[in-house]
């Protein structure tokens, strides 16, 4: 029987119960920089004694400050003695970038839809041999409750070259697609075995993600307004926030939890599958259609398909 974890509960706590579930996985994370949500799983989870823990990230000045933290707790030689990775376990896309101003990546796409999906979306695909040779695959996707800001904006999801650009829609948006993205994964690899949970970590302000902000107070406060706009209630209500260890623990639930296997795809947070009637759950990341139609577009984006 499955625990009765809350917000409070900790990477930590979940790690020392779910250690046996850990042993022996070989664990990929993306964009897990110092100060992230990413930093902290792996580094929580290298206690467990995991095979081998794999970071990929754009920047590995800082990719290497998380792996010396590893480096405390789990011997760095042995990981350094794998020539090849022949399986990955578990999959975890946590890289991702915040409100940022409105700029292109080098393929011509929005930023923070480029970063936060279409990268994840490829990668993944190209990836996931090594996932299906696991005898039990996990891919979990970090999204968040500011899925609330906007659904996938299919006539203009590159916000016409920044004339109709909104910062916190267009992450709004990158995070509707992680929701999307893992129900995709589960409903077309359930046959395979494979299990896919996206998920919100909380709200920890003292995470690197937050860097990419201007003015925090000006920020958060478009964030608010764009919020009562909507009609959201956050847009009237404080934030709770969470400690980083905390915020992490989430994604420790979603990557070894042996009592989700009954509820592939589903959007998770605070260490249980998130309740669409007290939670922030919008119907557009949950939509089975939605989530079909995004991986249609993705497809044409990356110009490649993946048929399963």
């Amino acid at each position: 029987m499955t625990p009765a974890y809350t917000e409070k509960t900790t990477a930590s706590e979940l790690v020392e119960l779910l250690a046996a579930e850990i042993k022996g996985k070989v664990i990929l994370t993306t964009g897990p920089s110092p100060a992230s949500i990413g930093a902290r799983f792996v580094e929580t989870i290298a206690r467990a004694q995991p095979a081998l823990i794999i970071l990929a990230s754009r920047n590995t000045a800082k990719l290497q400050k998380t792996a010396d933290a590893i480096a405390r707790i789990q011997a760095a030689e042995e990981l350094k003695s794998w020539d090849d990775v022949p399986r990955i376990d578990v999959l975890v896309n946590n890289a991702g970038i915040m409100g940022t101003k409105f700029a292109l990546s080098p393929d011509g796409f929005e930023s923070q839809f480029a970063t936060n999906h279409l990268g994840h979306f490829l990668f993944t695909n190209l990836i996931i041999d090594k996932l299906l040779v696991s005898e039990a695959p996990r891919v979990v996707s970090v999204s968040s409750d500011g899925h609330r800001l906007s659904p996938i904006r299919w006539a203009d999801y590159h916000f016409q070259n920044g004339e109709t650009y909104n910062r916190w829609t267009a992450y709004g948006q990158s995070k509707t697609a992680n929701m999307l993205m893992a129900l995709s994964l589960a409903e077309k690899l359930r046959s395979k075995g494979l299990l896919a949970y996206s998920l919100h970590p909380g709200v920890i302000i003292t995470t690197s993600l937050s860097g990419s902000l201007d003015n925090m107070d000006e920020d958060f406060a478009a964030l608010s307004e764009l919020d009562r706009t909507l009609g959201n209630a956050e847009g009237w209500r404080d934030f709770k926030m969470k400690t980083d260890q905390q915020g992490a623990a989430t994604t420790v639930y979603a990557a070894f939890d042996p009592g989700l296997k009954e509820n592939n795809g589903a959007y998770l947070q605070d260490c249980r599958i998130a309740d669409p009637w007290t939670d922030t759950v919008k119907p557009w990341g949950t939509s089975k259609v939605e989530a079909e139609r995004l991986w249609k577009l993705s497809e044409k984006l990356v110009e490649q398909e993946f048929n399963y």
